[in-house]
């Protein structure tokens, strides 16, 4: 969080939630980029975590609300570059999807440094833990959960289902 003169504006942007999972505020799994002052109000930039995030709409609206709540004028713009990353995801948003059921991504592996476009996602396999027990034993079920950027698994241990963020 910038430590400057918006402090406040990022406090009180702090109260807006994922749509999807409501237990992480914006900032929190890094969807929240920046707030500008501009001359018209502030400029809030938000990246969703997905290029076609069907909760884009809900963000920007919650985000104009917080805001407009407290008399301030602001604009919300989307930006798409660079694109969202899971490693924005803060380390207590991770603790947090974990008590909220969801299995947190892991790190992404290292850049190799050379850039190339990939037709298909390289998989290694992972070991993903169950966020009700705790096994590793679990198995993807399907490569997309509940939304486009989890990925549905299903724990051999409890037999239990759950969404793992996936990385990207």
């Amino acid at each position: 969080m910038p430590a400057h003169a918006d402090f406040a504006v990022w406090q009180l942007l702090e109260s807006v939630c994922d749509p999807e999972i409501p237990v992480l505020s914006l900032r929190e799994i890094g969807v929240l980029r920046a707030v500008n002052r501009q001359p018209q109000g502030l400029q809030i930039v938000i990246t969703p975590t997905y290029n076609g995030c069907p909760a884009i709409e809900q963000m920007q609206d919650d985000v104009l609300h917080c805001l407009r709540q407290v008399g301030l004028q602001a604009s919300v713009i989307t930006r798409l570059s660079p694109a969202w990353s899971s490693d924005w995801i803060t380390g207590e948003a991770k603790a947090k999807l974990m008590a909220y059921g969801i299995a947190p991504p892991h790190s992404k592996p290292a850049d190799d440094g050379q850039s190339r476009i990939r037709l298909v996602q390289k998989r290694s396999p992972v070991q993903v833990a169950c966020p009700q027990c705790g096994s590793v034993e679990t198995t993807e079920t399907s490569h997309f959960g509940s939304t486009a950027c989890k990925a549905m698994y299903k724990c051999l241990a409890c037999m239990e289902p759950f969404d793992y963020f996936k990385p990207y």
